[in-house]
């Protein structure tokens, strides 16, 4: 079955499931799922029950698709991400985005938890990513293209659409954080990079670094969807850190920062429509 069919029978599927027609999509990174909470008269599917989904295997990712509201906005919300790191193709963790768009939404909002690079960032922050560095030694365009779904040679000289980056600097301000932008770089990971590999990484302009994110915007772009991202900066990276990396810290840190990152999230959404 070709990718197109494949992500059409899972649309078909999600619509006999939740009629509703969502205009946002979101995209809930490690330790973020708690904002499902927030998505009113939801339906949640689990990914399991969505043709051609994988499960997740990584805490912190319930692995669900919420269809609802946010603030009367109609979304649709990932509830999780798998990664290329636990195996998948990288078309295939890349598909739930594709869904998303073919199920209608104009708008997309991926979030992540990332390590800080920058100088000025601190664990607890949550960056606006002005840009990206595709680190992952892949592209998810790859191979034969589509026009069902995007043309050849997408642009992406403003992958995160900057009236969006205004939309959360201000939200920002008004639950009382400063709005800091930064660029995401995207490395394939599972493994967290060496004291070497980070100064590498500032050298090349990254301020936050990650395992996610990065493909799905590629593709989100590719079939015309808006972008906007945030990272939350949930350590420090190696070199800069004091302390051994884990995925406890991750979780830790993104439970930590939970209230702030719903209510930003509130207010974004509805904005994004």
């Amino acid at each position: 079955m070709e990718q197109h069919e494949r992500i059409m029978a899972a649309v078909g599927a999600i619509r006999r499931a939740a009629p509703l027609l969502p205009k946002v999509g979101v995209v809930l990174g490690s330790g973020l799922g708690g904002f499902a909470d927030s998505v009113t008269g939801a339906v949640a599917i689990p990914y399991g029950d969505i043709p051609h989904f994988k499960k997740v295997s990584v805490a912190g990712h319930a692995g669900r698709l919420l269809l609802g509201k946010v603030g009367g906005m109609p979304v649709a919300v990932l509830q999780g991400r798998y990664h290329y790191y636990e195996g998948h193709d990288i078309g295939d963790v890349v598909f739930p985005v594709r869904v998303l768009a073919k199920l209608g939404i104009a708008s997309l909002l991926l979030t992540n938890a990332a390590g800080g690079i920058g100088s000025e960032l601190r664990p607890g922050d949550l960056m606006i990513i002005r840009d990206h560095i595709n680190l992952m030694g892949l592209n998810p365009l790859r191979g034969r293209n589509d026009e069902r779904l995007g043309p050849r040679f997408p642009d992406m000289s403003a992958v995160y659409d900057p009236e969006f980056q205004d939309v959360i600097a201000a939200a920002q301000q008004e639950i009382g954080r400063t709005a800091i932008r930064g660029v995401y770089l995207a490395l394939s990971g599972p493994s967290y990079e060496t004291p070497a590999e980070i100064r590498m990484l500032a050298g090349l302009g990254a301020d936050a670094v990650g395992m996610s994110t990065v493909p799905e915007a590629i593709c989100a772009r590719h079939m015309g969807v808006r972008v906007a991202g945030i990272s939350c900066v949930t350590n420090l990276a190696a070199g800069i850190s004091k302390q051994p990396l884990s995925h406890q810290e991750v979780t830790e840190t993104a439970d930590r920062v939970k209230s702030d990152f719903i209510r930003l999230l509130e207010l974004v959404i509805p904005r994004m429509g």
